[in-house]
């Protein structure tokens, strides 16, 4: 009987200081080894003349990890948060949004008119067909790549969802300076995109770089800049009707 009681009061301590320890066991850091740097550089955008762009925003930066390890430590495997593309007065705001690979973009219409969000042409393929004002739709971006988004009532609006295969990544500003903020150490591929970059201008962009204690500069980065037909047509490739423009739209 002793020696029962004696197992039971064993059993009961264990339990007692395995309940003690589990909310320090959780409470510990994770990857606390790891440190972070931000990554900085800048862009230079060159037309057609050689000469420098004076507004040289909206390129995008991203960092992979070397060997293209996605889903690695460095990419901080977090819940995906939902990003937001808005309709306001007959515009998409932003007109670029990056988002990494597997995000979720909603599309509330904040018009008192409807609205028909569509990309059929690159990246992620979708219609979220016609709705009404204060309605919000979303779409999961699965692809990497540009997805060009238009509305299929008002031929002006246009906006870019660029998915990445990263969650480190940054946007030019106009004087073409660029952050890529918290990256762990350890080795990257650099890649660039810029909407209206020539083609041959892009892959030799995609660069290496070792992020490590101390500054952490990216490599200089020049993109050819090339000029695009901005026309299209509607989710039919039909021209756009004219009555689009009405009030009741």
């Amino acid at each position: 009987m002793i020696g029962k009681m004696r197992k039971t009061r064993k059993v009961l301590i264990a339990a007692a200081l395995g309940v003690a320890l589990l909310p320090a066991i959780f409470a510990m850091p994770r990857d606390a080894d790891v440190s972070v740097a931000d990554v900085m550089g800048n862009v230079t955008l060159v037309e057609g003349n050689s000469a420098r762009a004076k507004d040289a925003s909206q390129v995008v930066v991203w960092l992979v990890p070397a060997g293209g390890a996605a889903d690695s430590s460095a990419t901080r495997l977090l819940p995906r948060a939902h990003y937001r593309m808005l309709q306001h007065d007959k515009t998409f705001e932003p007109k670029l949004l990056v988002v990494p690979l597997g995000g979720v973009v909603d599309f509330p219409n904040l018009d008192p008119w409807f609205h028909n969000v569509f990309s059929l042409y690159q990246g992620k393929r979708f219609d979220l067909g016609l709705y009404q004002a204060g309605a919000v739709k979303a779409v999961t971006f699965d692809r990497p790549g540009p997805s060009f988004l238009f509305c299929n009532i008002h031929p002006h609006m246009t906006a870019v969802i660029l998915t990445v295969n990263s969650d480190l990544f940054g946007v030019s500003n106009r004087a073409g300076h660029v952050v890529i903020p918290h990256v762990p150490e350890g080795p990257y591929s650099v890649h660039v995109w810029y909407e209206n970059a020539a083609s041959e201008s892009t892959d030799p962009l995609q660069r290496g770089i070792v992020v490590g204690p101390g500054e952490n500069l990216l490599p200089p980065i020049s993109v050819l800049v090339a000029r695009h037909d901005a026309s299209h047509k509607d989710k039919y490739g039909q021209d756009y009707d004219p009555k689009a423009s009405s009030p009741a739209y």
